[in-house]
């Protein structure tokens, strides 16, 4: 299933637009702000940087017509600069979390999502994972809230280096269709 998202220089789904229906490393060409978007179908997540860098938010089907409202669910940044199509992973979910970066310290496997390492692992920091299947979201802080974190497939060695010090307290799995 294909996705398809289109942003909107201005709110209301107004002025000049860009749609897109996969990765798009550099929005600047586009358009110069974004103000408003719509998800037609699929998942997507929004970065603040091109390239895929600075903070993240994830969007599923719906329409945003102002995305400066968008910090009251968790957005916090209002510039839109790349976006990256998040494919419908059907069958299991695993991911080996591990307290220290390069794979080291106490480590768990999960495969189901995990509102606070804390509680459930008895683990004060997560800094490395290896997601084995399936499509992640890590944030900041226990209970799904503060900055997110898009994980695909593959080892992630050391979170400080990625994302400038930030660690993650809980973990979702994306099992939407959107």
């Amino acid at each position: 299933m294909m996705g398809k998202i289109t942003f909107y220089e201005e709110k209301n789904f107004q002025g000049r637009s860009y749609e897109s229906m996969s990765d798009c490393s550099d929005m600047s060409s586009y358009l110069s702000r974004c103000q408003s978007c719509r998800v037609e179908s699929g998942c997507f997540m929004l970065y603040e940087r091109n390239n895929y860098m600075g903070q993240q938010f994830f969007m599923r089907r719906g329409e945003y017509n102002d995305m400066n409202r968008m910090q009251s669910m968790g957005m916090m940044f209002d510039n839109i600069r790349s976006c990256r199509m998040i494919p419908f992973h059907k069958g299991q979910f695993r991911m080996k979390i591990y307290e220290r970066e390069n794979f080291g310290g106490q480590s768990n496997e999960m495969m189901d999502d995990c509102d606070n390492i804390q509680e459930r692992y008895r683990m004060s920091d997560c800094q490395s994972c290896h997601v084995m299947d399936g499509h992640w979201l890590m944030y900041e802080q226990p209970q799904y809230k503060g900055r997110m974190m898009y994980m695909r497939p593959g080892e992630y060695r050391s979170f400080r280096e990625m994302m400038s010090g930030q660690r993650f307290m809980s973990m979702r799995r994306i099992t939407d269709m959107c």
